[in-house]
């Protein structure tokens, strides 16, 4: 019903750069629909997932985890259902499988939380 698709991961140096960029698809967006919010995750083999970052894409209302504050900005394309991560001056303890999740609402309906399949990014020289 809703595919999310993460792209962007890669290998990238101590104190560079990435931008992730996540795209929702599906048979719900054809009728009417709500993006309530977008959030990325993040998590490390034999960690919990953890929160790195949320937008409400109607207000443009954005929370980051402490970490990245000053360096990830998470923002939204609401007419394409995107939503995008620019990570700057990443550093190895960002390391980690990152995932986007739409939480999306129908009439009718209650709201359900989709997530993706997750892009791996890797902080190394």
């Amino acid at each position: 019903q809703v595919q999310l698709v993460e792209s962007g991961g890669g290998l990238v140096q101590p104190g560079g750069s990435l931008r992730l960029s996540c795209a929702a698809s599906g048979s719900i967006f054809e009728s009417d629909f709500e993006i309530y919010t977008m959030t990325w995750y993040r998590q490390v083999p034999g960690k919990q997932r953890e929160f790195v970052a949320r937008i409400a894409p109607g207000t443009g209302l954005t929370n980051y985890e402490d970490s990245v504050k000053g360096r990830f900005t998470i923002s939204s394309d609401n007419a394409k259902n995107m939503v995008f991560l620019q990570m700057n001056n990443v550093k190895s303890e960002d390391t980690a499988v990152y995932y986007c999740s739409m939480l999306i609402k129908v009439p009718g309906r209650a709201s359900n939380d989709y997530l993706g399949q997750g892009t791996q990014v890797t902080v190394s020289s």
